[in-house]
């Protein structure tokens, strides 16, 4: 099969055959025929994600075909239209994840092929109003903004929702998630154009963060905030603090701008606010997820795409941020 190969850090991908994965009890190979970019994929290609290893097929999120299985008793799925969750080895416990947890892509091949081999219960029929490339679009982004909103922060209908970095891929679905349950959504971004493209999925307005006086900006825009969706930290991360409402809840997840700055505990505490930490889902938020989006007939919001063949333009693409929404490749 072909596949897109990352052999070291910082080097480009290598389309080229390789041998197509050979199946164990209780997995099924899927036929590719969409994949999306994440920015775990840029990390791990700039060598700075834990556990790497080269050779490598780099991709957490695909959709496609069921083209065989190993057990018999599973053979029903054979040709169905599917969905992976990449969430491998979750565990029992919906808090948290087992020790023997990874992500699809890493260490495990991922979806940058022609063929991939997941466990038979990550495969999930495909909502059948999405598209594949929108269904490949969905999983590791659309499932943690998922996790946080509804999860961690239990988002009712009718809050004040701050999403933090508008574009980005789980920001994007942050957006169309906390719209669609109902919220009142504003958006931090780098400039007017994706504020802009927030309003027109729902967002009533947002500032940007490259102003030394965003967090008081948003507060002439809106008295505070129940719920605020931050995938950066860094020192900005302080500023929500000054407009959190009682009983707030801040879920943070990644650190691109750096670690956790001091905080106010004053306000915490006497605000009772909670500062939750969440990563990736479990097998019930991803059904609850799949439920979610067919309920409300969401369609996710797809930036550009490219050919598998094509990776390294793709990949360029994330590098630069320019994109609002999700970069997908597709397999012939």
């Amino acid at each position: 099969m072909k596949a897109l190969v990352l052999e070291g850090k910082d080097q480009q991908f290598i389309y080229k055959e390789v041998d197509k994965p050979i199946l164990s009890e209780g997995e099924v190979l899927v036929r590719i025929k969409a994949a999306s970019f994440n920015r775990r994929d840029y990390w791990i290609k700039k060598g700075l994600y834990a556990g790497l290893k080269f050779p490598i097929i780099l991709g957490s999120d695909g959709s496609g075909i069921v083209a065989d299985v190993f057990d018999q008793e599973n053979k029903h799925l054979l040709e169905q239209e599917v969905i992976i969750n990449p969430s491998l080895h979750w565990g029992s416990n919906e808090g948290f994840q087992s020790k023997e947890f990874n992500i699809l892509g890493l260490p495990e091949n991922g979806t940058f092929a022609e063929f991939v081999k997941v466990p038979v219960e990550n495969i999930h029929q495909k909502p059948a109003h999405l598209s594949f490339v929108e269904a490949a679009a969905i999983p590791l982004a659309g499932l943690t903004s998922y996790r946080a909103l509804f999860s961690k922060a239990k988002l009712k209908k009718g809050e004040n929702v701050l999403i933090v970095g508008a574009g980005a891929g789980t920001s994007t679905f942050a957006i169309l998630w906390a719209v669609a349950a109902g919220a009142n959504v504003y958006v931090t971004s780098g400039n007017e154009e994706k504020i802009e493209a927030a309003k027109k999925l729902g967002a009533i307005d947002g500032v940007i963060y490259k102003n030394e006086d965003w967090d008081q900006q948003l507060l002439q825009k809106v008295n505070g905030f129940d719920v605020i969706i931050d995938s950066a930290l860094g020192e900005g991360f302080a500023k929500h603090l000054n407009y959190v409402n009682p009983g707030a809840r801040i879920v943070f997840f990644g650190g691109t701008a750096g670690n956790l700055p001091a905080l106010n505990g004053r306000i915490i505490f006497w605000k009772q606010v909670q500062i939750l930490g969440t990563t990736m889902v479990s097998p019930n938020d991803f059904n609850n997820l799949l439920k979610f989006i067919e309920e409300h007939q969401i369609h996710p919001i797809v930036d550009s795409v490219y050919h598998l063949e094509d990776g390294n333009d793709a990949m360029e693409l994330m590098e630069n941020s320019d994109q609002f929404g999700k970069i997908v490749l597709t397999v012939s």
